[in-house]
């Protein structure tokens, strides 16, 4: 094919491997394309979208021609699709030189976007894109080709040792071309003071021909991390948007919108009505999302912590320093941090209170904890203990400080509404307090929060510029001492992050703390209630053998239920969630300094002990005269599943829905002949259970149901229905259980063996009632008629 072919056949090709924009071509559906089921599809299509492939090929070879493509501006992120719709230029300098209105006849904006930009763009958006795939059996993101591709990507153009392979070119002496300035098509006005390229010190004047290859590696490194930064993580609502404008920006957005409207009058409207359109599209990340965006975070620290240590001479350094090395150093501070840092704060605050969480919390923990991804070896000890965190961080933590500490205090709140006893939930919790607990991270943390909150001294207005740490690289200054020079990048990360009227949040202040002790308080209420589960487990194993066929009265009859989704799970899960929990109670006591005492003093206050019956204890309610009402506690323990109500059929026993072991003729039967047998004995009964012999016992014994005002008291019914007496009556319906049939044939089954017949056989398990009945008597304390 020659270029020109080339050149017309390359954008469909890519929307046939990535699909379309809008979804409605999959294409190689590379998501959900795995080795383990596709293994030919599988080596095929990672050999040709390889690094060295055949399709990079083609897109070096059309790069070498300059040849420009057209992507929609309305299939950009949220935020990004906004601003250029409002004419105001993002401050990413992706964007720079690239918007072009449309063709006469077309419709929208459009990036002029050079074949390296277009493939990888389209690559990057089909992440997102691409949501509803058919898949007919189970993918594992980890293992399909994208999440191949895209550790590949990452591996080939940031590369952790080495330099980055050069392009393949069909002119031997030659280089492909990186991309040239361009005069914009449209007047723009920044959003920001963005910051300059750098790639522009090194390529923005050189001709194309004798390109430096230090430009060619920086220009596609810096590339693609742009690329996959604005696809995957460029998405906040409209008022995360506004806030990260600052006052100065604002005005001078104003200012813009007012010169525009006094030339256009009605466009500016229609653009900000499209523009507050596209803030309001929900943005769902899913599972698969967030993994691959964890994947680029711990690379992203491994391609960060190989950076060479700089040299002694200064002078030394500044020769000597590659574009790579340079890119090293400020690739987090200036191309991740404020993105990666709002997309948690969009995941904390709107992912489902379910285990799912879990992708997005080791996404975040993995964000910070760049010593994992340190080229050197932690020492061997044959000790357990936890590594310590070496001081050489405690810049990268006081840079980062709201990644610790506010998104820390928003895992709290949602730790707080999620059941702990679930395993999934208790795991999480473990998780978060271990790696907080590691031996010199709290100290870190709690200096970095010392450094911000130290009083603002009068410091020229140019230093505070020059502090800023999105510029990345070294900020200390000699003409001032560090500490002043560490509090200003604080204040600066944190301000440029939440605006200057934010009201920063201490984690170890009085207001946090209390949240701790709050979790704690249900983490102690969760291990109670995962005891109580296992108990009832046991004991409901051990009740369900062959002999309890042999019981005549179901112990289902009372309508109560005692379940809870522990019960599906098995003891091991149990075992697993109480271990996470202690664990987890242990790290939080030694991150807050909690003591002995409070641990004991707030036991003692949620009430996590067991009362004098060995049960559970009710949700915290307040008796009225209507009856008991819920605090907000004792919603929130029924919620999360801590304390509970016995739910139990409160009615007229007899008049129950038929159950699903019981015959429902036999039921309705027998039931017309206890309503015969009460109505017409009604007095004779009351009057032989109101004697206090031993005949008016066991009358009592069999004629009352002792049992309900126990069951009442566990059930916030209105104070009215405690008082109903249901009065002596017979009740024949255990008659109709199967399990009582099938016990009753066969006692008659093995009495038949020794020759005796039925009527015998009736006659003596009569006999033998009566005298169980005589003896439970003697054992049971009478309930005296009349008393309620």
């Amino acid at each position: 094919f020659s270029l020109k072919e080339l050149h017309g056949i390359f954008p469909w090709l890519v929307e046939s491997i990535f699909g379309s924009l809008d979804g409605i071509i999959v294409g190689w559906n590379l998501r959900c394309l795995q080795g383990r089921t596709n293994p030919n599809e599988y080596s095929v299509a990672l050999d040709f979208l390889d690094p060295s492939g055949p399709m990079m090929k083609l897109v070096y070879k059309l790069q070498a021609e300059e040849y420009r493509y057209d992507f929609p501006v309305s299939y950009l992120p949220g935020p990004v699709k906004a601003s250029i719709q409002e004419q105001v230029l993002p401050e990413c300098s992706l964007y720079h030189n690239k918007v072009q209105f449309p063709s006469s006849g077309g419709l929208g904006l459009n990036l002029a976007l050079n074949p390296f930009e277009y493939y990888m763009f389209y690559f990057a958006i089909s992440l997102i894109t691409q949501k509803n795939s058919p898949v007919t059996h189970h993918v594992s993101p980890s293992n399909s080709a994208y999440f191949i591709l895209v550790d590949t990507y990452l591996k080939c153009f940031l590369p952790t040792e080495g330099s980055v392979l050069p392009p393949p070119s069909s002119n031997p002496g030659g280089a492909i071309p990186s991309p040239t300035p361009r005069s914009p098509a449209v007047p723009f006005s920044s959003y920001g003071m963005h910051h300059t390229s750098l790639l522009k010190r090194h390529i923005a004047h050189q001709p194309s021909v004798n390109a430096d290859p230090a430009s060619q590696e920086i220009w596609r490194s810096e590339t693609l991390l742009q690329i996959f930064v604005e696809m995957w993580l460029h998405h906040y609502s409209l008022e995360m948007y506004q806030k990260m404008q600052s006052p100065h920006v604002k005005l001078e957005v104003l200012h813009y919108r007012l010169s525009i409207s006094s030339k256009h009058h009605g466009s500016p409207a229609q653009s900000s009505y499209q523009a507050l359109h596209a803030y309001q599209e929900s943005f769902k990340p899913t599972e698969e999302h967030v993994l691959v965006v964890r994947l680029l975070v711990k690379h992203l620290h491994a391609f960060s912590n190989s950076l060479k240590p700089e040299p002694l001479s200064p002078s030394a350094h500044s020769h000597t320093a590659s574009p790579l090395e340079e890119f090293k150093r400020v690739v987090i501070p200036r191309f991740v941090q404020e993105k990666l840092y709002i997309f948690l704060q969009h995941c904390f605050g709107h992912w489902p209170l379910d285990a799912s969480f879990r992708a997005v919390l080791e996404m975040w923990l993995s964000y910070l904890q760049p010593w994992r991804y340190a080229p050197e070896k932690p020492p061997q000890s044959t000790e357990p203990l936890p590594r310590s965190v070496s001081e050489k961080w405690a810049a990268f933590i006081q840079e980062n400080l709201l990644m610790y500490t506010k998104l820390f205090v928003g895992f709290l709140n949602r730790a707080l509404r999620t059941d702990l006893v679930s395993p999934k939930n208790a795991l999480m919790v473990f998780r978060v307090a271990k790696v907080f607990a590691q031996p010199n991270l709290a100290e870190m943390i709690l200096k970095g929060e010392q450094l911000f909150l130290e009083p603002e001294l009068v410091i020229p207005r140019q230093h505070r510029l020059f502090m800023s740490p999105t510029l990345g690289g070294s900020f200390l200054s000699s003409r001032s001492p560090a500490v002043t020079d560490a509090s200003f990048k604080v204040k600066s990360h944190v301000y440029s992050l939440e605006g200057q009227d934010f009201q920063y949040k201490q984690m170890f202040g009085t207001e946090v703390r209390n949240l701790v002790l709050k979790l704690a308080q249900l983490i102690c209420q969760a291990q109670q209630t995962a005891k109580s589960i296992s108990d009832h487990s046991a004991e409901t194993m051990a009740s369900q053998s062959f002999f309890s066929w042999f019981r005549f009265t179901p112990s289902e009859m009372n309508g109560s239920y005692t379940g809870n989704d522990l019960d599906e799970i098995g003891q091991d899960s149990i075992k697993k969630t109480d271990e996470y929990l202690e664990k987890a109670l242990e790290y939080l006591c030694q991150i807050f300094k909690l003591s002995e005492a409070q641990l004991t003093q707030m036991m003692m206050k949620c009430g996590t002990a067991q009362d004098e019956n060995g049960k559970k204890q009710l949700p915290d309610c307040i008796a009225s005269e209507n009856g008991l009402i819920l605090t907000a506690l004792g919603r929130y323990q029924i919620i999360n599943g801590l304390r509970r109500f016995e739910v139990q059929y409160q009615g007229d026993t007899e008049l129950q829905p038929i159950r699903s072991y019981e015959n429902a003729a036999l039921v309705r039967l027998l039931f017309r002949l206890s309503s015969v047998l009460n109505e017409r004995f009604a007095d004779q009964m009351e009057v032989l259970c109101s004697r206090e012999d031993f005949v008016g016992r066991l009358c009592r014994y069999h004629l009352t149901n002792p049992q309900l005002i126990q069951r009442i008291r566990y059930s916030p019914v209105v104070r009215d229905r405690t008082s109903q007496n249901w009065g002596p009556r017979i009740s024949l319906r255990f008659l109709a259980s199967y399990r009582t049939l099938i016990s009753l044939l066969m006692i008659y089954f093995l009495a038949s063996w020794f020759y005796i017949g039925p009527v015998g056989c009736t006659f003596i398990i009569l006999i033998g009632y009566f005298l169980y009945a005589v003896i439970m008597t003697f054992f049971f304390e009478g309930w005296k008629p009349h008393e309620h």
